[in-house]
């Protein structure tokens, strides 16, 4: 399983029928990088943060101005070189802040200032769009169907927008999260002028740093809980049917699970077919774990002791098998 997050191509190479195809691609500052999503015959699975991902820019050079999502678009033209017509793509971990418009110039459109220059890579930089030239966007993508994995439900711009809510953990200062709230709405009615429809508000518009806006706006894609698209594909629902137990987990079971990741969406179905469902943390937040009791989920932190956060990940195997050898002696007693 997963949410939508690192770790989503991975959920689908598990199975026999999907393979894994890799890119050279151009990475949030420009490197390239070597990028990997996971096709079957029909359909990919692309995770944006293998070519535009935070963990790709070491914390000194992370620019949230400059950032740009060119490398996923990228990703997006292979998946339609490769005959593929069906593709999710998982945005969480992003290093980006630009409206995925640097996902719509690799696939052919162009963004303009009012000398009809294109515009430098980056979100700061939309403050200066003037127009958005369709003529070249790659028409596969009318004929294509994607889907934006997301866990956020946040909009494009505005207090809960990209830039306020997820800026910061990219690099940006108040000074550049108010810069680049003010480059999104520009983007944003720029891209209602050009189109005839605006998608700011959209729920889910803001994830990736605004890049499933794009999507929604220039794609017709839909954006979906990643938990719950990941199950539906994986054919979570045929497997509950007759399980007695369901167990999941994810490392840090807090606030944010809450709002949709991956133990959440695994016990909604769970609940739907009367299974009960216990979840492993790294940690397990007194909030989170209470929430999720009054759900019918018990939370299990497998840490048994004080640990520095190194030593726990480096021990997470041992930890989680003795965790679930004291939850399965519960189960049998």
């Amino acid at each position: 399983m997963a949410d939508g997050g690192e770790g989503t191509v991975d959920a689908f190479l598990a199975l026999p029928t999907w393979r894994a195809s890799e890119r050279i691609v151009r990475g949030p500052l420009g490197d390239p990088v070597r990028a990997v999503f996971a096709i079957d015959q029909t359909r990919a699975v692309i995770e944006m943060a293998s070519a535009s991902g935070l963990e790709l820019v070491a914390a000194a050079r992370r620019d949230a101005l400059r950032a740009s999502t060119y490398g996923t678009g990228e990703l997006v033209a292979a998946a339609l070189d490769a005959g593929v017509r069906d593709i999710v793509v998982a945005v969480g971990g992003s290093a980006t802040n630009d409206g995925g418009a640097g996902m719509l110039a690799a696939l052919g459109a162009r963004l303009l200032d009012d000398w009809d220059r294109e515009l430098e890579p980056g979100g700061a930089a939309l403050a200066r769009l003037a127009r958005i030239d369709l003529t070249h966007l790659d028409v596969r993508l009318r004929d294509a169907t994607i889907s934006v994995a997301a866990d956020v439900d946040h909009p494009l711009v505005g207090p809960r927008g990209a830039s306020a809510i997820f800026g910061p953990q990219k690099g940006a200062s108040p000074d550049d999260v108010r810069t680049l709230d003010a480059a999104l709405t520009r983007f944003a009615d720029v891209s209602a002028q050009t189109l005839g429809f605006d998608k700011r508000d959209l729920a889910g518009a803001g994830a990736a740093g605004g890049l499933a806006f794009a999507f929604a706006a220039f794609a017709d894609a839909r954006i979906a809980p990643g938990a719950l698209l990941v199950a539906e594909m994986r054919g979570l629902h045929a497997a509950m049917r007759d399980a007695e137990i369901c167990f999941t987990g994810e490392g840090s079971i807090d606030e944010q699970t809450l709002g949709g990741k991956t133990v959440l969406g695994v016990a909604a179905i769970a609940r739907d077919a009367g299974v009960r469902v216990v979840a492993f943390g790294g940690r397990v937040t007194a909030g989170a774990e209470a929430s999720l009791a009054e759900r019918g989920i018990v939370a299990v932190p497998i840490v048994d002791g004080p640990l520095d956060l190194a030593r726990a990940f480096s021990d997470a195997p041992m930890l989680l098998e003795r965790a679930a050898r004291r939850v399965a002696l519960l189960v049998l007693a």
